[in-house]
């Protein structure tokens, strides 16, 4: 008996207790955090980039770009695999190695082409089109439909870089236009697919970051020993320019552009690339004692403004790109 009337008073204290709110999984505050807290560490990586050509020609050896370029993959790479000891399984192999040829093994050479064929304004200019070019390929790979706002943002994006940078003296080759352009649809290519394929489970980035970089300096060093011939001597300001590159502007900074690949929407990653140029303006302000003009300035103002614009997404935008991205969504 007081078994029954313990349980019918516990069955009229719940009806009378009220239904605790259902359980979200973040409030639009928390997301909108979360959101902003990804933008500034993954544009941390674009900034570092930035800081590239005053590091190169103050601090590493002259007229060895391959070298360069193999010297930033390479090492990290390999520093970064001791350190996770992870390496590929099924068909993370040639996933891996697709990245890591499109990221570095390809895209170094014809970065430095660029850079030696075409003045920087031009060579910069070209690279801006990354928006619009991504915001192509996530259209044919994603299925996300790209937007009237996220393509003006894009146009702006070029029109402030170029404001930036050009010049009236500046001169046009086509193979180094070929080869900026290249360039950038590969950039394109690898930041798409590496949204289509994600990361394989249980694998850290750390480790992601450590099979790209080792596959593309694997492929740079041979090229780097044909063409340019054995390493010149390295001094202690070639040593630390070499360090600077290959920790923060290579291996911690493609640690943050993976990581904001697989938390942002492709679109909004391109758009981060526009602060490349103008971390470099800042730099050679601040360290070259290059002088800025009123144009320069309009310029970084409207390419921060495209920027901050292309980090806008839509809410029908940010469900397709939800859906691409889930399991069951668009794979490989």
């Amino acid at each position: 008996m007081n078994v029954e009337v313990s349980a019918m008073a516990t069955a009229a204290h719940r009806r009378q207790a009220p239904s605790p709110p259902p359980s979200t999984p973040s409030t639009p505050s928390a997301t909108s955090r979360i959101r902003v807290a990804d933008v500034l560490l993954t544009v941390l990586a674009p900034v570092s980039w930035g800081t590239t050509y005053v590091v190169t020609t103050e601090l590493l050896p002259p007229d060895r770009p391959l070298l360069v370029a193999a010297l930033r993959a390479l090492p990290a790479g390999l520093i970064l695999l001791a350190f996770t000891r992870r390496l590929p399984t099924g068909d993370w192999w040639w996933k891996a190695a697709v990245l890591g040829v499109l990221n570095f093994g390809a895209f170094f050479p014809l970065l430095f082409i660029a850079a030696y064929r075409l003045p920087g304004g031009v060579a910069a200019t070209v690279g801006s089109v990354l928006p619009l070019v991504v915001l192509a390929l996530s259209a044919l790979v994603l299925g996300t439909r790209p937007t009237l706002w996220s393509a003006l943002a894009a146009i702006a994006g070029v029109i402030g870089v170029g404001l930036m940078v050009l010049t009236s003296e500046a001169s046009i080759d086509p193979i180094g236009v070929a080869a900026q352009v290249a360039g950038v649809l590969l950039i394109g290519t690898a930041v798409v697919l590496g949204k289509r394929w994600g990361r394989p489970a249980g694998v850290s980035l750390v480790a992601l970051a450590a099979w790209q970089l080792t596959v593309g300096g694997l492929v740079l060093a041979p090229i780097a020993l044909a063409v340019e011939g054995a390493p010149p001597a390295i001094s202690a300001t070639n040593a630390a320019g070499f360090v600077y590159l290959g920790l923060f502007g290579t291996a911690l900074a493609y640690i943050l552009w993976f990581r904001g690949i697989e938390r942002l929407a492709p679109a909004q990653v391109s758009f981060l690339g526009l602060t490349n140029p103008m971390a470099a303006l800042i730099a050679g302000f601040l360290v070259l004692g290059q002088a800025l003009t009123p144009w320069q300035l309009l310029g970084f103002l409207v390419a921060l403004g495209a920027m901050a614009a292309g980090q806008w997404q839509p809410r029908s935008a940010r469900r397709a790109e939800a859906d691409a991205s889930r399991p069951g969504g668009a794979t490989a």
